[in-house]
């Protein structure tokens, strides 16, 4: 049963069991709570600031959150959020239009419903597309249903990632720690931010990525710099379910995502420790993003489409005409005294 309630000033709802309490947001559909009960921990980011309802957004009021083309997205954003049918900016011409940073996914409204689990509809005016997501929770684990229905007559890539970011108080420097499937990766091809430390477009095998200043940086343990900014691209091992997992010893709690790389053969590691310091984020904010989609890199569409391939593997999904695609993944909390090396779904 799904249970109609307000988190941190926005309408939601929640599905409980004796685990786990999973909380969406009905404007914007964000998956902004998965509580783990027996550690008291909510592993996903909730934002410094305060949070707004896209639909009562006003750029001319809400200047708190900055005056970019972001300032939508950034005023609603909480925990787990879906980019669709872009992952990055939109172009001048579709900003011009009305679309948001990462797509519409992130500001319109869900209907929510009871159906063995918690149900989420919506459709997505510009793009054309409509977007169903069941969550039942099985134990410490949440299964997690998707489809994705082109609406319109046209063939088209798309973009999607499941932009899962990571927050304290289980995101702690120098001492959460991370697995993956990650095989092949690269930094961001220029400096990502103003304390940038990862060498632009360097390829990598996971987890060792180079440092601007000679030796590499370690992936698997958050870093403990006063101030920095990075993003990573991974291409996931294809011979096995595509995971990460994240562990934080405080709360011995391990937290992850499992999913087909068929499915979403990438995953983006983006970092924001203490280093944006424009509003809404004034140089107080941690998070970790563990991104997976079908797409390497937050960019738009023209980038996205003229890149093509990275490491061989393509970097956008393919959506035919009046066509729909089903995905599914995991997320699993346990509690454990050290991090698992892997994270297997729970059986069927």
């Amino acid at each position: 049963m799904i249970t109609r309630r307000m988190y941190r000033g926005r309408r939601a709802a929640s599905v409980e069991n004796a685990a786990l309490r999973v909380t969406v947001l009905v404007e914007g559909g964000h998956i902004a709570e998965v509580f783990d009960k027996a550690s008291a921990t909510n592993p996903l980011w909730t934002p410094p600031w305060r949070s707004n309802e896209p639909s009562t957004y006003d750029a001319a009021v809400h200047d708190v959150y900055g005056d970019g083309v972001d300032a939508r997205l950034l005023a609603g954003i909480m925990g787990h959020n879906l980019c669709l049918d872009i992952f990055g900016g939109p172009s001048r011409e579709e900003a011009a239009a009305g679309l948001p940073v990462h797509g519409e996914a992130s500001v319109v409204r869900y209907e929510l419903a009871d159906d063995h689990g918690l149900a989420m509809t919506t459709e997505l005016p510009l793009a054309a597309i409509r977007f169903r997501r069941r969550l039942a929770l099985r134990d410490r684990a949440l299964h997690v249903q998707e489809s994705v229905e082109n609406l319109s007559g046209i063939d088209r890539p798309i973009g999607w990632t499941e932009h899962v970011t990571l927050g304290p108080p289980f995101l702690v420097k120098g001492a959460t720690e991370f697995r993956s499937s990650a095989m092949r990766s690269q930094v961001y091809e220029s400096a990502f931010g103003s304390h940038a430390y990862l060498k632009p477009g360097a390829t990598f095998d996971w987890p060792s990525a180079p440092r601007c200043d000679g030796g590499t940086a370690d992936l698997r343990r958050l870093t403990d710099m006063p101030a920095s900014s990075a993003y990573t691209a991974h291409l996931m091992d294809p011979a096995r379910p595509a995971f990460f997992v994240a562990f934080s010893p405080a709360s011995r709690l391990a937290f992850g995502y499992v999913w087909k790389a068929s499915d979403f053969p990438w995953m983006g590691i983006w970092e924001e420790n203490h280093s944006r310091t424009a509003r809404p984020w004034n140089g107080v904010t941690l998070t970790r993003g563990m991104e997976f989609g079908v797409s390497p890199y937050p960019e738009t569409r023209r980038q996205m489409i003229d890149r093509g391939t990275l490491f061989g593997a393509p970097t956008y999904r393919w959506l035919p005409a009046a066509s729909r695609i089903d995905v599914e993944y995991w997320v699993v909390a346990r509690t454990a005294d050290a991090i698992p090396e892997s994270l297997d779904p729970p059986h069927e």
